[in-house]
């Protein structure tokens, strides 16, 4: 008989809305094809305890190192009872929690990462890959809790990592602090459109990972151990490896050294199978369990019991020593198919290599076989990972090299330049991958006014101005701190022939550019002129409107040379889409609108900024290949809220002229005679009901000084977005 005790019930007194809790209809649920802008939300003032002056590098800079190391070093060996250490050493723990930190990167549009923490949150705290990391976290707590605000998670996991290697005999390349800590989860982040765990077929297209991915599925960091899609195929494997790890800036001597490096330490858990004994992870576990998941029912649930991978042992016979058993153990031992005790498919040596064993991770006295993972077997199969293997295993001081390197390159890589790290073991070597940029020089008053009327007297237009700066500036990246106009790589491959700069045109301004460099009595630097130039065409476009606005400047931007500029990872920041310019490549996935609300984010630009950027930038005549869509004005090169008005003007009618909806025409209500053209990244500030409340906002008769006031102050943003030195 059904129980229907709680219908009658009050819904927030006991009824039914305690069944219900975090389920109840919302206006996705409702129009879920609305445009979302909470990315653009994320990270707020209103989310994060700390006070606005709080300076996180002088609170860092203010620790005493040494003995924060040293506390971290003790806590190693200082297993606790209710989650003890395997082997008694918790150092392999702490590693895979940096390692899965940091190897959430993607190189394509640089998000995920270490830099901000994000591991403390869903979804990534409860991606099946992450199982038990809630445990190495709150392991962490007392050292957190001692050093408070001086000392972010997201630098502690990094730090965890780096110590546990070193306290294991290994010698680290270095390591740096800085990485500041989000406090809500940063859920707009793109990880897949599936919604099951662990399966794989969504993202691949032709055999391609969708991009930006860099997981072969949802929930996992890079592979599946197993093998794709759980078939024990080595060299499948091999394929899923180099294209997930190339997905994070790593050849293939890097990946090989991080594998095996990482693997020369702990085991794998898989003591049970998990359908019967393991729990929900802590996103969706009971409120008792107090942020942690995955309860193990299987006998003591831990140490030799413990199941997370599902896969069982270890890679090496000493899991808690830097050594090089890893490479004499995958090279010099027969393989084969085997499952783990939890039903997964891993490899053991043959009975005929009469292999070494390692010690149980509860039992000292006991041992245990080793194992290898499909995706080790794969560095042993593929040609390429088998050379780079076998000459790591001949050279091993090259492979603690790569191994060094590679670990750094893998927990910095999101941080930006090197002069955003902080602590006293920050190495003095600057690599490519860091971007590197040569110091500037400071420009006087005097030589500012030289240079902006040399600039001003050229034959350069406003539009091939402020284009030129903003195609710069904006290919900064907020989510790994890389791009922007200082380092003037602009003029450099690959930058100087991506299509959305229009590279006859930008070689054009380029060469007037240089022409004044040449004449300059001084030193500037073309990141400086390119950005001064920007300056000017705005501040002509401000006195065109009747308005004297000056356009703060800052100079001190250094030239970057070809040899800095590693033509690999910078061609990711090339443009798919840039509504700002009303550029976008076909066959992309998203409509342009939700393309510009992406980009608007990566610059860390707010609702209103993107706005008043993209109205400007269109009346400034900064479109790409100088196209009219989105141009409503009679005047362009006037800085006037004409884009607002007439957007927001009902005597015009809009109808779509291409068959994928994303042109239209907006014609005279009462006259069918065709006033404007725009694209859905124009159209979207009438329709979408937030936008169109901040369009109104700037059409009102008594907002045009607003409006260029506004536009100056978000344009200087962005020019100085990679001015981290503008920042302390």
């Amino acid at each position: 008989m059904e129980n229907n005790s709680d219908i009658n019930k009050c819904p927030f007194m006991g009824g039914t809305q305690k069944q219900t809790a975090g389920n109840g209809t919302s206006v996705r649920d409702f129009w879920p094809n609305e445009l979302k802008l909470n990315i653009l939300r994320q990270n707020g003032e209103a989310s994060n305890p700390m006070t606005k002056d709080f300076d996180y590098a002088a609170a860092f800079n203010s620790i005493d190192f040494a003995e924060l190391k040293k506390d971290v070093n003790h806590f190693m060996t200082d297993s606790q009872d209710w989650w003890p250490a395997d082997y008694g050493n918790y150092g392999p723990f702490m590693v895979r929690m940096a390692w899965h930190s940091a190897g959430t990167y993607r190189v394509g549009d640089g998000r995920g990462g270490a830099r901000s923490g994000s591991q403390r949150f869903a979804p990534i705290n409860s991606w099946p890959d992450n199982g038990n990391l809630d445990k190495a976290r709150l392991l962490l707590w007392p050292i957190k809790k001692k050093y408070g605000a001086k000392l972010s998670w997201a630098d502690l996991m990094i730090l965890a990592g780096t110590c546990a290697m070193e306290s294991m005999g290994f010698k680290t390349f270095g390591f740096a602090g800085g990485r500041e800590d989000v406090w809500e989860p940063e859920q707009d982040i793109y990880w897949g459109s599936e919604t099951v765990m662990g399966e794989n077929e969504e993202r691949y297209k032709e055999g391609e990972l969708e991009d930006p991915l860099g997981a072969v599925m949802m929930g996992w960091i890079y592979v599946n151990p197993e093998g794709p899609n759980g078939n024990p195929d080595p060299m499948g494997s091999a394929k899923n490896i180099r294209e997930t790890f190339g997905r994070m800036a790593m050849n293939d001597e890097e990946t090989v050294a991080l594998t095996a490096g990482g693997h020369t330490f702990g085991k794998a858990h898989g003591a049970a199978d998990p359908n019967k004994y393991v729990g929900p992870s802590p996103h969706g576990a009971p409120i008792e369990e107090m942020s942690t998941g995955w309860k193990n029912a299987y006998k003591s649930g831990v140490l030799d019991d413990a199941i997370t991978s599902g896969i069982e042992g270890a890679w090496t016979p000493n899991p808690i020593t830097w050594d090089h058993d890893y490479f004499d153990v995958l090279l010099n031992y027969d393989w084969e198919l085997t499952k783990s005790p939890a039903g997964a498919h891993q490899w053991k040596p043959t009975a005929a290599s009469n292999a070494k064993k390692a010690p149980k991770a509860g039992d000292a006295n006991g041992t245990q076989g080793l194992m290898m993972t499909t995706a080790d077997i794969a560095l042993k199969v593929d040609p390429e990972y088998l050379k780079i293997s076998k000459h790591f295993h001949n050279d091993h001081k090259a492979f603690e090299d790569a191994f060094a390197r590679a670990w750094y390159k893998l927990t910095h890589r999101d941080m930006g330049p090197i002069s955003r790290y902080l602590g006293p073991e920050v190495p003095k070597e600057e690599l490519l991958w860091q971007d590197p940029i040569p110091e500037g020089t400071a420009l006087s008053e005097q030589e500012v006014s030289i240079l902006k009327e040399a600039i001003s007297n050229s034959e350069l237009s406003i539009s091939q101005l402020v284009t030129t700066a903003w195609a710069s500036a904006s290919t900064f990246r907020g989510s790994d701190m890389r791009g922007g106009a200082n380092g003037g790589r602009i003029r450099l491959e690959p930058h100087k022939s991506w299509a959305v700069n229009n590279p006859y045109e930008l070689n054009k301004v380029i060469t007037v550019f240089e022409g004044i460099q040449k004449d300059f009595n001084g030193n500037v630097s073309m990141a400086d002129l390119i950005v001064l130039g920007g300056s000017v065409g705005v501040e002509k476009a401000v006195k065109n409107a009747g308005y004297s606005n000056s356009v703060p400047f800052t100079s001190g931007r250094g030239d970057a040379s070809q040899e800095q500029t590693d033509l690999v990872s910078f061609c990711y920041l090339e443009p798919k889409a840039d509504g700002f310019r009303n550029f976008i490549k076909k066959d992309l996935k998203l409509a342009a609108e939700e393309l510009l609300i992406d980009k608007a984010q990566l610059l860390t630009l707010s609702i209103p900024e993107m706005t008043v950027l993209v109205g400007g930038l269109r009346v400034l005549g900064a479109n790409y290949d100088a196209s009219k869509y989105g141009v409503f004005t009679e005047n362009i090169g006037t800085l006037s809220n004409d884009f607002f008005t007439n957007i927001l003007d009902f005597s015009l009618t809009w109808k779509a002229t291409s068959t994928d909806d994303a042109l239209f025409e907006g014609a005279d209500r009462k006259t069918g005679e065709i006033k404007f053209r725009g694209t859905r990244a124009d159209l979207i500030f009438g329709s979408n009901t937030e936008l169109r409340a901040i369009a109104e906002f700037y059409a009102a008769d008594d907002a045009k000084e607003r409006f260029v006031n506004d536009f100056v102050t978000a344009w200087a943003k962005v020019m100085n977005l990679d001015r981290f030195d503008l920042k302390k």
